[in-house]
């Protein structure tokens, strides 16, 4: 799997990606890396609707501590039941326990944008994180952006912007709490190429995504547990169901997505993945009837953030 580098004379030139051990799931090997991303996108939309619902009785710290146990026990299970631990480099595992600091940042962020302003909102802002991710691809990784990906970049960017510039928020919010979900696509941004470097220096998704899991839960849980902590989980049986959901989507959306960077570059799949508030949309028209309402600027952001997806998938 090739994506560009730099040679000792600044050079650009093509490096390989060498696979340690054999996939655990070979039938990824021959799916298109976008329909990976694609359907990571719906598998955090999924999540976020969810997580809306729960939220209704519940707290963001809950549901995050909720979905990161999900991601860490599953994910370590699978990876104990199928593969078992491959002998990867101390840099790159590295490199993944610095994105699981920032995993549990991020995901307690991206659950209070939707808690303050709605799951359409919400997770939409948050999936602006390609602005970012993609321009430290470039300047760092060497990756090439084409006319077409730039134009679905800019797209999408569009979109999130007729989106999230609106006045009809929630009635518990106000404009500060935007800086949540664009935290979150910080933070995100940021974390998206660095597993895309470890991922060239260790190609085991897998593993990756349960080390994040486990190193995200330790924080969450160390955090919990100490003095500093501003607030406590917030348990009740009616948003139990909703959270468990939320995690178990949260958890396949993450591997999917660490699987599509360990296939193809990061200017291709991190916008697609950005997609997931076009699916929030459907599923808050559907879902969260009398919980949110959805707007004619909403609408026309979505439509943007489509054709922004389409810009990109169409890459070879």
């Amino acid at each position: 799997i090739p994506y560009a580098g730099h040679d000792q004379n600044g050079a650009t030139r093509e490096l390989k990606i060498r696979r340690t051990t054999a996939p655990p799931f070979p039938m990824f090997a021959h799916i298109p890396p976008q329909l990976i991303a694609l359907s990571a996108a719906l598998s955090y939309a999924t999540s976020g609707i969810a997580a809306k619902r729960g939220m209704r009785y519940s707290t963001p710290i809950t549901v995050t501590l909720v979905s990161l146990s999900i991601h860490a026990l599953g994910l370590s299970s699978v990876l104990l039941l199928t593969t078992g631990i491959p002998k990867v480099t101390p840099w790159a595992l590295f490199l993944f326990i610095v994105t699981g600091t920032l995993q549990p940042i991020i995901r307690v962020f991206t659950y209070a944008g939707i808690f303050y302003m709605g799951a359409s909102r919400g997770t939409t802002v948050r999936g602006s994180h390609p602005l970012f991710s993609t321009t430290i691809a470039i300047l760092f990784l060497g990756e090439r952006a084409t006319f077409a990906i730039l134009s679905g970049t800019v797209l999408i960017v569009t979109g999130v912007t007729l989106i999230s510039w609106q006045r009809q928020l929630q009635p518990t919010s106000d404009w500060r709490h935007i800086g949540f979900p664009l935290g979150a696509a910080l933070l995100a941004g940021v974390s998206h190429p660095l597993r895309r470097y470890a991922l060239g220096l260790a190609d085991e998704p897998l593993f990756f995504a349960a080390v994040i899991g486990l190193v995200s839960l330790i924080w969450i849980g160390g955090y919990l547990v100490s003095p500093i902590a501003a607030e406590r989980p917030v348990w009740d049986r009616r948003a139990i169901g909703p959270f468990l959901v939320a995690g178990c989507f949260e958890t396949l959306g993450i591997f999917l997505v660490i699987t599509a960077l360990s296939l193809g570059k990061v200017v291709i799949v991190s916008p697609i993945v950005a997609t997931s508030p076009l699916w929030i949309l459907v599923g808050t028209w559907i879902f969260l009837r009398g919980i949110e309402r959805l707007t004619f600027r909403t609408i026309l952001g979505a439509l943007a953030v489509v054709s922004g997806t389409i810009a990109i998938s169409l890459v070879r």
